[in-house]
């Protein structure tokens, strides 16, 4: 019998002791990067929202860069890496970011603009084409899509289902502002990637900035906010009930939160990691089949 989880870190698994895929793609990735990419014993959660427009689907990417961290928070299935406890909710990131090109882009002043800097790591020698820009977000080079890969694998499917949701319905928002002569403020991607931070260390049990009042607002308190932007949307995507279910993730916490409870009661309990570990995959096992019956 084949067991599967879903979760974007394994508690306890030893890259080291992993078979690559034999495809061509990943045999030159392994060839390039060597070791970083040998590491990459994690999953991430990728959403496709299509944007037939190129201009408009660079404009939007640059808009919703600021709503990342928050999804992040809510997506965290990482806290555990080789047995180890790391400290943070989504370990997976720190594994990622060893890559080149990842991390949040900067903001382009157009889609030409974009097409020139993909032309000229082309043209360098570095890549080959723009499936290996491995930013947050990005605009997809197979598809008429925006690509938003910063989340976390949700271990339960109506978890990201909501996520999902609240992505596409931001960019409807940020579409609708346009629409009407307005934009979210574009902020320096520096400002960004604290936020990014904070949601890998805390996800939604701690803060995150509010860049327009200066300072650290609770999580909670932020997505209510987002709820208010994006009810319009919601209603007209017909994906309310999607987007309000984060305010469960929120009450009862993500992934990771239960890893990390399920791993520190088993610790009280018996004090033998092994156990407390096996007790955590378990639960993951058990997680990731509610809702695919």
């Amino acid at each position: 019998m084949l067991f599967r989880s879903a979760a974007s870190s394994h508690p306890f698994a030893d890259w080291k002791a992993q078979e690559p895929t034999q495809k061509d793609r990943y045999i030159t990735l392994a060839r390039d990067l060597q070791t970083v990419v040998r590491r990459l014993l994690i999953c991430g959660m990728h959403v496709h929202v299509c944007i037939e427009d190129p201009e408009l689907r660079i404009d939007l990417m640059n808009q919703v860069r600021y709503f990342l961290p928050h999804l992040l928070a809510l997506t965290t299935s990482s806290p555990f890496w080789e047995g180890q406890r790391s400290g943070l909710r989504s370990y997976r990131l720190t594994v990622f970011d060893a890559l080149p090109r990842t991390g949040m882009p900067e903001a382009f002043a157009s889609w030409q603009e974009y097409e020139r800097l993909t032309t000229q790591f082309i043209r360098a020698g570095v890549i080959e084409d723009a499936t290996k820009l491995w930013w947050d977000i990005r605009p997809s080079d197979k598809f008429p899509t925006l690509e938003m890969r910063m989340t976390d694998v949700c271990t339960r499917l109506e978890d990201s289902i909501a996520v999902a949701a609240i992505y596409t319905c931001l960019l409807r928002m940020l579409w609708r502002l346009k629409t009407r002569n307005q934009r979210w403020r574009i902020y320096p991607a520096a400002l960004i990637r604290e936020n990014r931070w904070m949601a890998m260390r805390h996800g939604v049990t701690g803060n995150l900035i509010d860049f327009g009042r200066g300072e650290q607002v609770p999580f909670a308190e932020l997505m209510e906010e987002i709820f208010d932007l994006i009810a319009e949307d919601a209603e007209a995507l017909g994906c309310t009930a999607e987007v309000l279910h984060a305010r469960e993730i929120v009450r009862r916490g993500t992934s990771a939160d239960r890893q990390i409870a399920t791993f520190e009661q088993h610790m009280q309990n018996s004090d033998d990691p092994k156990a407390a570990f096996k007790a955590v995959v378990d639960e993951l096992m058990a997680d990731s089949a509610l809702g695919l019956d």
